[in-house]
């Protein structure tokens, strides 16, 4: 599974309102200046989140976006769905697009695929916002361990 730049980006903007002070206002800007991201695409981005219920926008010159719930309420799942659509590596185990293979009956990986579809599903929809801010940052060391680096296109 992959996820989009778009998905990528809403998640750096949400972890960022969530680091600062609860209703303070951060502008686009400084959001996307701070973590990378293009202003431009950003800015459609928190008017999504802004529809879902994320974030908020204060008006004015001293305005922004904060979040409008709690980082303990929101998910990574959610977000991830919301711009990417769905979670499952392949159509055949999607519930919400799922796309018929007329491979299913027989197939032998399909079982493989559908069980790396529910932990993620459980995983991501487990990973609220609060709890993974107060988690460790990923080293390079974890990331490149030998105990995987023989498998091609990790």
């Amino acid at each position: 599974m992959r996820i989009s730049r778009k998905s990528d980006y809403a998640l750096r903007a949400i972890f960022h309102l969530a680091g600062v002070e609860p209703g303070k206002p951060v502008s686009v800007r400084e959001v996307a200046s701070q973590n990378d991201v293009p202003r431009r695409f950003l800015e459609n981005i928190m008017v999504e989140m802004k529809d879902a219920g994320w974030v908020k926008s204060i008006p004015g010159r001293d305005g922004g976006y904060s979040l409008a719930k709690s980082p303990k309420d929101i998910t990574i799942g959610e977000i991830v769905r919301r711009f990417d659509g769905v979670l499952s590596p392949i159509g055949c185990v999607s519930v919400s697009n799922y796309v018929p293979c007329s491979q299913e009956c027989r197939c032998s990986f399909r079982r493989v695929l559908l069980e790396i579809r529910n932990y993620t599903v459980r995983l991501m929809e487990g990973a609220n916002i609060s709890a993974i801010m107060s988690g460790q940052v990923v080293t390079n060391d974890e990331v490149f361990s030998d105990e995987l680096i023989d498998g091609l296109g990790i």
